[in-house]
């Protein structure tokens, strides 16, 4: 392939004289961005907030979780976020037109600059035990496509009709002041809610968990949903991103000095082959963790033999529950 692209994990190679995304390397330490665009940071007042890494002990100030990359990638990074942030101004019919390329790398910046600093935490930890740091060839497969993906910030890079990622969005009885952000970067899930919307990007599932969920989002549609429902339907997308057993399969072509990424199509006839069994027990600690702010136990959500309870569907009409018939604080 003429077309020659950077991926640190090759050799697992991360350090701030390397550009992030393109590899270039790097002669003044300000040549930075930060992981949370500067206008979140402002706007939510996060800036000397801690943000807690997946290790669970180190923490950095958001203003201080920082990706070493190139003016080009900065300026590129920048003029997306002038875009996202008069969208999000604007409300929820304005980021739900949003292109969701443009969504993918804005949200894949984040969950990316979460991860590459995670990583870097992992190998300085081993390295300290003289261990020698590795991933598993899945794992390193997966985050280099999402490597790859997230370069056609810069590079020649294309998708086919089938999107790598699927984004959904949906209407959220949020203000705007409220920044409610989560992540799994080994997943590469992202969600968001304020100002009125919902955000929930899975950053590399071949769209199968959004059409697998198609249904309970059409019950849903353009209702502005309880934050709990909005809290269900994140945990739903996770356990079912879990359950899923199908590994996303692509075609990446060099076309005109155009790299193609198509992503393979799957089978929905028999949806046993994408997902493993669902297990109420297991979602049911899911939905602990989603259920957090409003104190619910384990006790209170599953009894057995019943199904877990559920703000989003009647467990025995399976009818969309109405938001403003749900008294519980927002």
């Amino acid at each position: 392939m003429s077309l020659q692209l950077y991926n640190p994990f090759e050799n697992m190679f991360f350090n701030n004289k390397t550009c992030f995304l393109t590899g270039e390397e790097l002669f003044n330490e300000n040549e930075n961005i930060t992981v949370f665009p500067e206008w979140v940071l402002q706007h939510y007042e996060l800036g000397n907030t801690k943000f807690t890494m997946m290790d669970n002990v180190t923490s950095f100030l958001y203003k201080d979780i920082k990706l070493p990359c190139t003016h080009l990638v900065k300026n590129a990074f920048e003029k997306l976020d002038e875009e996202i942030k008069t969208a999000f101004n604007k409300g929820y019919d304005a980021v739900k037109k949003l292109d969701t390329h443009k969504l993918f790398l804005w949200t894949g910046r984040m969950v990316y600059g979460i991860l590459y600093h995670d990583l870097i935490i992992e190998k300085e930890s081993k390295e300290k035990k003289n261990i020698a740091f590795t991933i598993s060839p899945a794992l390193k497969n997966k985050f280099s496509l999402f490597h790859l993906m997230l370069q056609s910030l810069v590079a020649p890079i294309e998708f086919g009709s089938l999107k790598p990622w699927s984004i959904t969005v949906v209407k959220l009885k949020y203000s705007k002041e409220i920044f409610n952000y989560r992540d799994d970067t080994i997943n590469l899930v992202f969600s968001l809610g304020t100002n009125e919307f919902g955000i929930i990007a899975m950053l590399q599932d071949n769209e199968i968990i959004k059409q697998h969920e198609t249904p309970l989002l059409e019950k849903i549609g353009e209702t502005i949903l309880h934050p709990i429902q909005f809290e269900e339907l994140k945990a739903r997308f996770m356990y079912n991103n879990y359950l899923l057993q199908y590994k996303p399969q692509y075609q990446i072509e060099e076309k005109e000095n155009k790299l193609v990424i198509t992503a393979h199509p799957f089978s929905t006839t028999n949806e046993n082959n994408l997902f493993a069994k669902w297990d109420d027990k297991m979602f049911s600690e899911v939905l602990v963790e989603y259920w957090k702010p409003w104190g619910l136990k384990k006790t209170e959500i599953v009894t057995y033999p019943n199904a877990p309870i559920s703000f989003l569907e009647n467990e025995n009409t399976y009818e969309f529950i109405n938001p403003e018939s749900i008294e519980l604080p927002f």
